[in-house]
């Protein structure tokens, strides 16, 4: 029968075996981490630029140019808000108008000048190192000076380089009793000028002479008169050498206050020529004003009156009978 010749198929069932998976690592989730913080982090920068005015944008970014100078003195800081974010700065009830350090105490303003005073002497000290370098090279190596090396001598002191040209009992720098300037002394003059006509410091110059009197001082003509003329004598010497005037701070004659051997002050060392390359330090105490201010107020502990002791009294001997 054709029903009885179709047989069934057989149902194959087939059992697949699931092994484990490997074991993930979790180096994923602190990728994912950071970048949801970087996101977090970078949004919020966004929203805080956005909500601060352009005076804390320029005072942020100043900060971050020179950090040093906004601490030490001042200048527009995060204060200066208008916006949800008050205050900032040093004080905290500011919002407008607010400087980061514009109200600093006086003892940061002053550890500020300090510093500037300090970077400023160091920046002297190196120029005045390279001119005293310069000086004694243009000595050593120009025929000139080398012959009168042993009456230019240099120095370096508190108030800068100290340059002198000391006289010479057989080679003197001015004609006895004037201030006629010799050749050699001329051109020693001339050479130091040369040398100081890129320097930047300012320059003072002196006069000096020994103790012994001007032969004519009784008709008002002294060491003083002499000293004076001496020291105006060599600096025009100096500014033909192509110094500036304006360079020039002061010009003195100092007749033998200060003697170069205060031990022989009669010697002829001690006339001699000064000039000095001052450092800006001593510059600006050369250029405060000299005046003499009246006083406002009395110190506080003074007594309101004055009044003398009483005299003592000693008891007189008795009386002989």
């Amino acid at each position: 029968m054709s029903g009885q010749g179709k047989q069934l198929q057989p149902i194959i069932i087939k059992r697949i075996k699931k092994g484990g998976h490997a074991a993930h690592g979790g180096a994923w989730k602190i990728a994912y981490a950071d970048f949801v913080t970087a996101m977090m982090a970078f949004f919020l920068l966004m929203w805080l630029l956005g909500s601060t005015t352009e005076g804390d944008r320029k005072g942020i970014a100043d900060y971050f140019n020179a950090p040093l100078k906004v601490a030490l003195f001042g200048g527009q800081g995060s204060g200066m808000s208008n916006s949800i974010l008050t205050g900032g700065g040093d004080d905290l009830t500011q919002s407008v108008g607010q400087d980061a350090r514009g109200e600093a105490d006086a003892k940061t303003r002053e550890l500020g000048a300090a510093v500037a005073r300090e970077m400023q002497a160091k920046k002297d000290q190196v120029r005045l190192e390279n001119l005293k370098s310069k000086i004694e090279n243009l000595i050593n190596n120009n025929p000139k000076l080398s012959e009168y090396k042993s009456q230019i001598r240099l120095n370096a002191v508190m108030h800068g380089l100290h340059i002198q040209i000391v006289d010479d009992q057989n080679r003197p720098m001015f004609v006895s009793g004037s201030a006629l300037v010799k050749p050699y002394m001329r051109d020693i003059l001339r050479e130091i000028g040369a040398s100081l006509v890129d320097v930047d410091n300012r320059v003072a110059l002196a006069g000096h002479t020994d103790a012994t009197p001007y032969g004519s001082g009784d008709k008002g003509y002294s060491n003083w008169e002499l000293s004076a003329d001496r020291a105006n004598a060599s600096r025009r010497e100096l500014v033909q050498a192509g110094l500036r005037e304006e360079k020039l701070v002061r010009v003195l004659g100092m007749a033998a206050s200060h003697p170069f051997l205060p031990e022989k002050p009669n010697d002829p060392i001690n006339r001699r020529i000064s000039i000095i390359v001052m450092t800006k330090e001593a510059e600006e105490r050369l250029n405060q004003p000299f005046e003499a201010k009246p006083v406002t107020e009395l110190p506080q502990n003074l007594p309101k009156e004055l009044t003398l002791p009483s005299p003592i009294k000693l008891p007189l001997p008795p009386a002989k009978p």
